[in-house]
């Protein structure tokens, strides 16, 4: 990833403001005793060689191994589980051109993207199997314990901005699709993508990287590592676009740092800072015509831009004792963010009238899980509490050349929620392994306009999971799952009474797993209440409707030779209406009957397709990728599908001593495509786009 990833990486007031946070356990095999839970990592910096070659042990089987000091939610995907998950290895984010975090799923785990290309700090789109993820809002985000979307959020409910990833100290990232863990709650309706960074590292590893249209991101990172006693590792980064669009320039910068330290043979304790800030220009939208003609120096508005900063701290208290692994993490955040951007009016119904608009949210927010894992040879069991409070003050405001001319929104929210998790697995037979799970959230609401009364409300709901996968032989694995997944709706900052967007997952498949080789074919389908349509540009929403989304998945890794790889990754979703009918409300007698339509803002198919030259006896390597995307529903143009498209992109790396050069470009063919179509007005897609990385250690 050019922005140096390198390979070296929450009814009532009972539920006061910061409680209790977990994590738990993996696996504690049948011969494990306490002094193996001493053991840590001491490969330095490169704490991903040990991960990668126990992912590629890790079979269908049931193993007996250590049981690994990890927060719950930072705990790897297995392939024994009865889900469907990737893992994005830092050797392939190292060799994978992206421009953004959202960029970097897109090409490596065959994540749906629609970028909004309006600055960084203003959230693109992220879909698993056909949910139009406004701002990836249907999918959860997790950095070392702490969730990263954002509740009573005016713009969007569970804004989820992966600009919050600090690239160089990425140790890898799990995506699971569907909400079959019943660890993550709110906002993990589609899938969960699941970040783990660095504990530890020996010396220092500085990284610049160059590129097209002013590109310049230069970080730093360096550490330590003194065994038992503990380990650190703490980064600056600076990130600079002159933009590839007029009036696009943007500034990063970024600060991270994460210490562990073992009190005894039984405690750790685990704390870390997360620092983020983004100031930007904005191009806007471009109308149909426009982008045909590919007349991308348009700009909407030359005052469009914002600026965003947050901050996060967690502290994380582990007590590990035989079979039984106890851990609370607590966290505080802290964001402030204001933008300016104007939408053009185009032939739709919902998009903007031409005015600018000012957004600003101010926010806090504190939150804790705890959880008790106890583990058998045949079974491991965890019970957990989860507890979150955040208070935001959201302002909308007409404006023009940034000058205020009215107020559209004001409004202070608060909301309180807490859940009760249960998660057991166990091997019923020496074949068949269970998964059974469920959790239980409340989440209540305070809304307060300005100068007006408060209005409140509380909502429950409940998330069984149930999973099974049977061994069919000692490398072939069948599964199924049923899961129920939740979100909050848009515009409960407003409205607390708005009810949740729920829906009942289900998912069959095969697994395979051979030594190198691994695959997976899956059947889903998503049964979604309360279906809700968003216009990620304007802000309309229509409420209360019924979806559902299926389809099949495809997923496959295996050398064809000595040094060439492949892996692949494809979607193919039906995803439809099934009752949903919008109304605009200035003029309820605009209607439009959606019943039966695909879902806005997704594809038919996507897909990841990827070749890895990696000679054992040569210091470099070489990736060569594509991505598709198939037929595409834009929002707010019923009927209306889209034709597909392909992108390829080359990377490949040297090693030369202590330095590493990656050397990458995207978009090879200079494919001119659509990042996000709403209401007839559109983001373009980035032309071809050259890169370069040196890292250096010392």
């Amino acid at each position: 990833m050019t922005c140096c990833l390198t390979a070296r990486r929450r009814s009532g007031t009972a539920l006061a403001a910061a409680a209790f946070v977990f994590t738990c356990a993996v696996r504690l095999g049948a011969q494990t005793t306490p002094a193996d839970t001493t053991v840590h990592d001491t490969t330095g910096r490169d704490t991903t060689t040990r991960r990668d070659t126990t992912a590629r042990r890790d079979s269908l089987a049931r193993r007996a191994r250590r049981l690994a000091t990890v927060t719950i939610t930072a705990t790897p995907v297995r392939r024994n589980e009865p889900q469907s998950a990737i893992t994005v290895s830092p050797s392939v984010i190292a060799l994978t051109p992206a421009t953004s975090p959202w960029d970097l799923l897109r090409q490596s785990a065959g994540v749906e993207v629609h970028l909004q290309g309006q600055g960084p700090g203003f959230a693109s789109d992220a879909s698993i199997r056909g949910f139009s993820s406004d701002h990836s809002t249907d999918l959860a985000l997790w950095i070392d314990g702490v969730p990263i979307n954002e509740p009573v959020n005016g713009h969007a409910e569970g804004y989820n901005d992966w600009g919050l990833i600090f690239p160089g100290a990425v140790q890898d990232i799990d995506v699971i699709k569907g909400p079959t863990s019943a660890l993550f709650g709110n906002f993990a309706l589609a899938g969960i993508v699941n970040v783990h960074t660095l504990e530890r590292m020996q010396g220092t590893e500085a990284s610049i990287d160059a590129g097209t249209a002013g590109h310049i991101d230069a970080s730093v990172l360096t550490g330590f590592d003194h065994g038992a006693e503990g380990g650190g590792v703490f980064g600056a980064r600076w990130d600079h676009e002159d933009g590839w669009r007029p009036n696009s320039r943007s500034d990063v910068e970024q600060g991270h740092m994460r210490v562990v330290h073992d009190l005894s043979s039984a405690w750790r304790i685990d704390g870390g800072i997360e620092l983020y800030g983004a100031d930007w220009r904005s191009p806007g939208f471009l109308s149909e015509e426009e982008f045909a003609a590919r007349d991308y120096d348009v700009v909407s508005n030359p005052t469009d831009g914002g600026r965003k900063y947050r901050a996060q701290e967690r502290v994380s208290l582990r007590w590990l004792s035989g079979p039984l692994l106890w851990r609370t993490t607590l966290y505080s955040t802290q964001g402030n963010w204001k933008f300016f951007l104007t939408i053009p009016p185009a032939g739709g119904r919902f998009e903007g009238s031409g005015s600018q608009t000012e957004e600003v949210d101010h926010r806090t927010g504190f939150g804790a899980t705890s959880a008790l894992t106890w583990s058998l040879p045949r079974t491991e069991l965890t019970v957990g509490l989860e507890s979150r409070w955040d208070q935001s003050h959201f302002q909308n405001w007409f404006t023009t050349d940034r000058e205020r001319d009215s107020a559209a929104t004001l409004v202070h929210a608060r909301q309180t929620s807490g859940a009760l998790f249960v998660q057991s697995d166990f091997d019923a037979t020496s074949r068949l392994r269970l998964s059974l799970g469920a959790r239980y959230d409340i989440v209540d609401t305070h809304s307060t306009p300005d100068a007006d009364f408060t209005s409140a409300d509380s909502h429950g709901v409940a998330s069984p999971k149930l999973g099974a996968l049977f061994r069919l032989t000692d490398n072939v694995g069948a599964y199924a799952n049923v899961s129920r997944g939740f979100r909050s709706t848009d515009g409960i900052i407003d409205d607390p009474a708005l009810p949740f967007i729920t829906a009942w997952a289900y998912e069959t498949g095969l697994k395979y797993d051979r030594n190198d080789i691994h695959g997976s074919v899956a059947l889903f389908r998503m049964d979604v209440s309360n279906e809700q349509t968003f216009n990620p540009l304007s802000g309309a929403s229509s409420n209360g409707g019924a979806s559902r989304r299926q389809g099949v998945e495809l997923e496959m890794q295996a050398p064809i030779a000595p040094m060439l790889s492949f892996s692949t990754d494809w979607t193919f979703n039906d995803a439809r209406y099934r009752r949903l009918i919008t109304q605009e409300e200035e003029d309820p007698s605009a209607v439009d009957t959606l019943s039966g339509l695909r879902v806005f803002n997704t594809a038919q198919y996507i897909g990841i397709a990827s070749l890895q030259l990696a000679p054992k006896t040569t210091p470099w390597r070489l990736r060569v990728s594509t991505n598709v995307v198939g037929p595409y529903s834009p929002f707010d143009e019923p009927g209306v599908v889209l034709p597909a498209y392909g992108l390829i992109h080359v990377g490949a790396l040297v090693q030369i001593g202590v330095a590493q050069i990656d050397v990458g470009v995207r978009n090879v063919l200079d494919k001119a495509y659509p990042e996000l179509v709403a209401g007839h007005v559109v983001s373009p897609g980035q032309p071809r786009s050259f890169y370069g990385t040196l890292h250096y250690s010392f």
